[in-house]
């Protein structure tokens, strides 16, 4: 009778020790959880400000400005537009490029030591 008593208490408290381990594994896994979420609340929050920050300057006279003279072609008064075709910009961009890979550079330590 006593060693099933002894059993009994014994099969208890290893129901009772897995029970109270299983318990503090949970809680790890969600302490982990939300500090994972309170992370990721720091990182948005800093977006937020960027983003406001961002607004904020997009609601401004200067940036109002700039984007319809950069976007729209718009010029105050008294000043002159001046419009380059892009023939003229692709030619150039072309005539840069022809330049820089006349000769592989290959060829250019060739000649430096041949």
């Amino acid at each position: 009778m006593r060693r099933i008593i002894f059993f009994a208490v014994v099969i208890g408290l290893i129901l009772v020790i897995n029970n109270q381990v299983r318990s503090i594994y949970d809680l790890w896994q969600k302490k982990d959880l939300v500090l994972n979420a309170q992370k990721e609340l720091e990182y948005l929050g800093e977006e937020n400000k960027k983003l406001e920050s961002e607004l904020s300057y997009a609601q401004t006279d200067e940036f109002i400005e700039k984007t319809a003279r950069d976007k729209l072609l718009f010029v105050k008064e008294g000043e002159d537009q001046v419009l380059i075709p892009d023939e003229v910009i692709n030619n150039v961009k072309v005539e840069d490029q022809e330049v820089k890979q006349e000769k592989p550079n290959w060829k250019k330590w060739w000649e430096v030591f041949f």
